[in-house]
């Protein structure tokens, strides 16, 4: 063995005996192994343990050990989990404002309209319902939604790891999204300030809202807050909305069924819609009971009774005609109280029994000759003496299109527009018994003539307004001049731009039905314009009253003479003229109306009560089969007008003018002032030929027109212009000329 100098440290061999050795030798010698041999040898046979024994020993150590791992490595993943949460929170809550600037937005305001009985016509909004306490809805509405959404809703803190993880071990296993984790707070913090976007971000801040939710409001606050806001489809926010939608009744009202029903759609609200398949939604609904069955929210018989409904599909969505009065209401809304800030309820004049009833008559006219007579619309307006409008029925189908033709659609009047020319022809001093030749008459190049090509010669403007003879109005257009008659009409209600040319007689420029209904209420009130309206009171949802309409009419448009006189002229349309269908036992009036290649159907009547117009057509402008102002019209107006004058009792049309009995001094019906008159025979009202009316009636009916050199002198000592002429002389009048009025 080599040995280490001491001197130059340089290893050298060396030999010797073992007592040689220093104490810095490591070497063992052979008793030192065979003594450490002894200390490590094996056991004695007594003590040896079997081999079989220690394996088995060995294997039941070994679960053991991995538990330990498991839970070792678990601890420390949850804690690298729980820093990189912690990690998340801070960062996204970095992006966020401040929490003091957290505020609960405004749910989307309500607008609530209801008729003149209090009845609900229709909810407007992005909800489509009011907001409901949880004290004031049905109590199986909140029970419904916690059982099968949150059942722990009432436990929690706004997140539920327990559901959580239930959603993550289900999700896991079945390999797909089968469950959410999500508690009823979280929803609504998605709800109330997140978009729908599925991202680590705004699940995070889901659960930063849903806990300062939790923290802010209490559990019913945060509950009922939910059910106010949360989509359960068909255009419906908020229970209410939804009950109203597919029940048909307010959220109040809903039993446990339909509560069920509702809670069903938090899972897919549009698949799941009872409108869209009640199978599937009545399907989901018993998912919801038995959930509640679960918790002990309902007993075995009260469990059985709502399994035993069948499912119901509900009507079309918003598809009967009180629709057309909620979009007028909601048009109108911005210019009375601005922009609403709250739910608010708005009351109008609409009587939904009479609603009910135009929608039926226009309905069942349109049900009954709409293929044979190719008729596809029509429309219905009533409207009562001071100007508020009972019912509105703006079309056949809502559901198939929410045109309105009532206040939309500008069509030619045809000869419902007459009223206008025969009152300002009597304003000029002419009366019904004034007599016309009911003749070819060219004005111009333009020859108006019948609808049935006859002629019945000399009658009076009695017969020929009720029989709606085309030569006469124009005749009586050319007398008293276009001008005089669009000021006229503009008096009384028309709104529409009319065009002062004489085709202006047979109503060739366009109104809606609303305003040429309206132009006719002065016949019906004693003389008074009624401008048409449909809103009468809006408040808030404290009751505080944001707008309300003055009462009383508008100035008086119509003197005694005139007014008796149109209303006996009018009256006799309905009794033997081209309404005489419409009669049904009271004193009535009106005027039909037929557009050119029978495009439009018309009728406007009017009792002491109501004045109501009916209109029908096409919206493609296509010619209908021969219907007439006569015929489909007063049909629907005889069976409106019937069914709301039930029970009502009969009035006389106001004025009065005995057309059959010819008053001394003239065979017009003008009586002589120098003339004793005999007081049984005396009309009311005044018929001098210069009507006077009170200085504050804000009208002064023009003169009457001095005859004209050439132009002839009827039986009423006032003169019209030839058949042949048009009002000047020119050497080529076209068509155009006419039409635009030159």
């Amino acid at each position: 063995m080599a040995s280490r100098d001491r001197n130059n440290g340089r290893i050298e061999p060396r030999f010797g005996d073992d007592d040689e050795r220093d104490e810095d030798d490591f070497r063992i010698d052979e008793e030192d192994r065979m003594a450490a041999s002894r200390r490590r040898g094996r056991k004695s046979s007594d003590e040896r343990e079997p081999r079989g024994s220690r394996r088995r020993r060995r294997k039941s150590r070994r679960p053991f050990g991995l538990i330990r791992r498991a839970v070792y490595w678990s601890l420390v993943l949850a804690l690298w989990g729980g820093i990189a949460f912690a990690g998340l929170m801070v960062y996204f809550a970095a992006k966020m404002p401040p929490t003091a600037e957290w505020v609960i937005p405004d749910r989307p305001p309500n607008v609530r309209i209801v008729d003149v009985n209090g009845e609900l016509i229709a909810n407007r909004g992005t909800t489509g319902g009011q907001a409901v306490s949880l004290a004031e809805m049905s109590p199986y509405i909140p029970q419904a939604v916690i059982a099968i959404e949150d059942h722990r809703f009432y436990s929690h803190f706004g997140i539920d790891p327990i559901g959580l993880a239930r959603a993550v071990v289900t999700n896991l296993t079945t390999g797909r999204t089968a469950q959410g984790g999500s508690t009823l707070t979280q929803q609504l913090a998605k709800n109330l300030f997140l978009s729908p976007e599925r991202t680590i971000e705004r699940k995070v801040q889901e659960v930063m809202l849903a806990l300062w939710l939790e923290q802010k409001y209490t559990k019913d606050q945060i509950l009922e807050m939910y059910l106010n806001r949360v989509y359960l489809g068909s255009g419906a926010f908020g229970v209410d909305a939804a009950s109203r939608r597919y029940f048909n009744k307010s959220a109040k009202d809903v039993n446990l069924m339909e509560a069920a029903t509702l809670a069903g759609l938090l899972k897919a609200p549009s698949r799941l819609s009872p409108a869209r398949d009640p199978e599937a939604a009545a399907a989901r609904a018993r998912l919801v009971l038995a959930a509640m069955r679960r918790e002990g929210m309902i007993d075995d018989k009260e469990l059985a009774i709502a399994e035993s409904e069948p499912p119901a599909r509900p009507a079309s969505f918003w598809q009967g005609s009180e629709n057309f009065v909620a979009d007028r209401v909601v048009a109108e809304l911005p210019a009375l109280i601005g922009e609403a800030k709250s739910d608010i309820t708005v009351y109008t004049t609409i009587d939904l029994n009479l609603q009910r009833v135009g929608e039926e008559a226009i309905k069942d006219q349109i049900a009954q000759n709409g293929k044979k007579m190719n008729v596809s619309q029509g429309a219905l307006v009533s409207i009562d003496n001071t100007g508020a409008i009972r019912a509105m029925v703006g079309g056949v189908d809502y559901a198939a299109s929410q045109f309105n033709h009532v206040t939309e659609a500008k069509r030619q009047p045809a000869s419902s527009f007459k009223p206008f020319v025969y009152l300002t022809a009597i304003e000029q001093g002419r009366t019904p018994n004034s007599v016309r030749n009911d003749a070819p008459v060219r004005i111009g190049k333009w020859t108006p003539s019948n609808d049935n090509g006859k002629y019945m010669g000399e009658v009076t403007l009695a017969t020929a307004l009720s029989h709606s003879l085309n030569s006469v109005s124009a005749q009586l257009v050319m007398e008293v001049g276009p001008e005089a008659v669009v000021d006229t009409a503009h008096r009384l209600g028309i709104e529409s731009r009319l065009e002062p040319n004489a085709s202006l007689a047979l109503g060739t420029s366009e109104v809606t039905l609303l305003e040429l209904t309206d132009a006719y209420v002065p016949f019906a009130n004693g003389g008074f314009r009624a401008p048409a309206y449909l809103i009468t009171k809006v408040t808030d949802a404290d009751g505080n009253v944001l707008y309300q309409r003055s009462e009383g009419v508008g100035p008086r448009v119509l003197d005694d003479r005139s007014l008796g006189m149109m209303n006996a002229m009018l009256r006799r349309t309905v009794e033997d003229g081209t309404a005489k269908r419409a009669a049904f036992g009271w004193p009535a009036a009106g005027k039909t109306g037929t557009s050119q290649n029978f495009r439009d159907a018309w009728f406007i009547g009017y009792t002491s009560n109501l004045t109501t117009g009916v209109w029908f057509g096409n919206d493609d402008g296509k010619p209908m089969k021969r219907v007439f102002g006569a015929t489909l019209p007063v049909n629907a107006w005889k069976a409106y007008m019937k069914a709301a004058h039930k029970g009502v009792p009969i009035a006389e049309l106001p004025g009065h003018y005995d057309i059959e009995n010819v008053l001394p001094g003239g065979s017009d019906g003008m009586f002589d002032p120098d003339q004793p008159m005999d007081p049984n025979m005396m009309p009311q009202g005044s018929y001098d030929h210069q009507p006077a009316l009170p200085e504050d009636d804000g009208y002064w009916p023009p003169a009457p027109a001095a005859q004209a050199p050439g132009y002839p002198a009827h039986n009423d000592g006032l003169a019209s212009p030839p058949g042949n002429v048009s009002g000047r002389q020119r050497g080529s009048t076209t068509l155009l000329d006419i039409i635009m009025g030159n």
